[in-house]
């Protein structure tokens, strides 16, 4: 990490990059623009807690290419990783085709990071672990989403997905599961339904997914972070 200010003030440092502990991802752009300007000031100011950065709302698909290609190149620059953020859900609407012209293209324009989403439709099993298939064989690192709101992923009221119900934990351990097997990189946690626009949190469910980590982490101790909750820093 580079020089901080203030060095003689003791802090809880955190390891040098890359990480399989603490890892911040930032999200935009999202209610603000992020071009390759905004984004060069973080990461020149913050690059060393910033270990990746997401896309929301298939928003990359509107830029030119060429920028496109910059602001990733960016991120690299400052050994941060890139996600896709969670459009593939809507690009499973459309033909397999297109799912698979999309994977690829997500690799060829530089993007490390595929994550798999379904807040919003619902994908059979084996369909969820052809795509973490699809993505590491495309040279992506695939990162399944799991949770237990059904709905997830709208800024809904507590109040509307409290109507839309929510799973047993035990589906979304089972799930990670499955997924960890199947080669995923990471886990990511939806935290809607558990710790985000609820009027209580869940810590139950909380402490479950938690204890999952904890035998992953203590079979594989010098594998990847297996868990990360998506409570973005957003732009």
């Amino acid at each position: 990490m580079s020089e901080r200010a203030f060095p003689f003030i003791r802090m809880n440092e955190r390891e040098g990059k890359p990480r399989v502990r603490g890892i911040t991802e930032i999200r935009g752009p999202y209610y603000t623009p992020m071009g390759k300007r905004y984004l060069e000031d973080v990461l020149e100011t913050m690059g060393d807690y910033v270990d990746s950065r997401k896309f929301a709302g298939g928003s990359f698909t509107l830029m030119p290419e060429k920028q496109l290609k910059e602001i990733i190149d960016l991120a690299h620059r400052y050994n941060v990783l890139v996600s896709t953020g969670g459009f593939i859900e809507h690009v499973l609407t459309q033909e397999p085709e297109i799912v698979n012209r999309y994977i690829t293209e997500c690799h060829n324009v530089g993007f490390d990071i595929l994550e798999i989403s379904s807040g919003f439709i619902t994908i059979p099993n084996d369909d969820w672990l052809r795509l973490v298939e699809k993505a590491q064989n495309a040279g992506l690192k695939a990162k399944p989403e799991v949770g237990i709101q059904f709905g997830a992923g709208g800024a809904s009221t507590a109040e509307e997905l409290a109507s839309e119900g929510t799973r047993d934990v035990h589906w979304a351990i089972e799930q990670a599961r499955k997924f960890l097997n199947a080669g995923a990189y990471m886990i990511m946690i939806e935290s809607e339904g558990i710790t985000e626009n609820v009027k209580t949190w869940h810590t139950d469910a909380a402490a479950k997914i938690i204890s999952l980590c904890m035998v992953y982490q203590e079979l594989w101790p010098g594998g990847q972070s297996f868990c990360g909750s998506q409570s973005d820093c957003t732009a």
